[in-house]
Formats: structure tokens, C-alpha cells, sequence
């Protein structure tokens, strides 16, 4: 139980550290999704599969946006690279059938907005492409403390990703 408290107090420490910068971005200049970049893909190997790399281009706000299947769920998120799991909106969650109870929300993280409680949970699945984590944590945010569903190191550290060329590469 102790060791399980201490790990969640590391991964709230990390996601307080990365959401507040993108919290005060996000509710200032939100993407309308149409705007959003699309992932592509590059040319196909010479051999005829149908895997490879995704290369997601950056969107007119600077970031990285995405689409992601969660659960079976699609759903957009901002790629985080400071957060070390991924944060959800509440009502995002609830598509999901998430739906945490008030002594779930257990968790703390710092937001521009001040410290608010968050309900960590673990995804079964999560697709972008062909790229597929299972198991993954997340944290649940109050809608009014989250602009944007974050795709954080929770995901990104199953797959190989690296930033060329303005553009970011995943690949697993």
C-alpha cells in the first residue's frame, strides 16, 4: 500500500510539473479540430506492410495534435511530452464509462488555475495508427481544470518517438 502511495505521489509530482504551462496555453488559444494536424504516413515499405512510422505534422498553434483510440473510443489529444501519464477531461472519461466517484479523485496536480484533485485509472488500450499500449496509466481532471486531453509519457515511453524536421515520429 506505502509503495503504491509513493508511486502515484511521483506520477502526480510530474503531471503538476508539465500540465500548468499547457493549461494556460490551451484555454487561451484552443484548436478548432478541423485545424488540427492529421497524422500521415510515409511512403510504404518495400516490402508491403502496412506498419511503419506515423509522422504527425505540428498544427498552426505549434503543437502536436492526434487522434487516439482509447478503449475503442476515438478521441484528440495534445501531446505532452512533460506529463508523465495521460490526463483526460472528465467528460471524456465518461465516454469511456469512467465515471470516478468524488473519494476516487485522490490524486493532486498543479494547474495554472491552482492545485485540484485528480482520479488516477489505467487504460486498457490505446491506439494511434497502428501503434497499441496496453495498460496505460491516466489521471482524470475536473473539465474546468483540463483544456485538452494530454498525451503524455505514460504512452510515449512504449513507443520510439523523436522530433525531425518540425515534424514528430512514432514508431513502435
Amino acid at each position: 500500500m506505502r509503495s503504491s502511495l509513493t508511486a502515484f505521489a511521483i506520477v502526480a509530482f510530474f503531471i503538476a510539473a508539465g500540465v500548468p504551462r499547457f493549461v494556460q496555453d490551451l484555454s487561451a488559444t484552443r484548436t478548432a479540430p478541423a485545424a488540427r494536424a492529421a497524422v500521415t504516413r510515409p511512403a510504404a515499405p518495400t516490402s508491403g506492410a502496412s506498419y511503419g512510422p506515423l509522422v504527425i505534422d505540428r498544427s498552426s498553434d505549434g503543437q502536436f495534435h492526434v487522434a487516439a483510440d482509447v478503449d475503442g473510443r476515438r478521441m484528440d489529444f495534445l501531446i505532452d511530452t512533460g506529463a508523465s501519464s495521460i490526463a483526460l477531461r472528465e467528460s471524456d472519461a465518461a465516454r469511456l464509462g469512467i465515471h470516478p466517484s468524488r473519494r476516487e479523485y485522490s490524486g493532486r496536480a498543479s494547474t495554472a488555475n491552482g492545485v485540484v484533485a485528480v482520479a488516477p485509472v489505467e487504460l486498457n488500450r490505446v491506439d494511434i495508427g497502428t501503434l497499441t499500449v496496453r495498460n496505460v496509466r491516466a489521471v482524470i481532471f475536473p473539465d474546468e481544470a483540463l483544456g485538452q486531453n494530454l498525451l503524455g509519457m505514460s504512452f510515449l515511453s512504449h513507443v520510439r518517438w523523436e522530433h525531425r524536421d518540425g515534424r514528430l515520429v512514432l514508431d513502435q
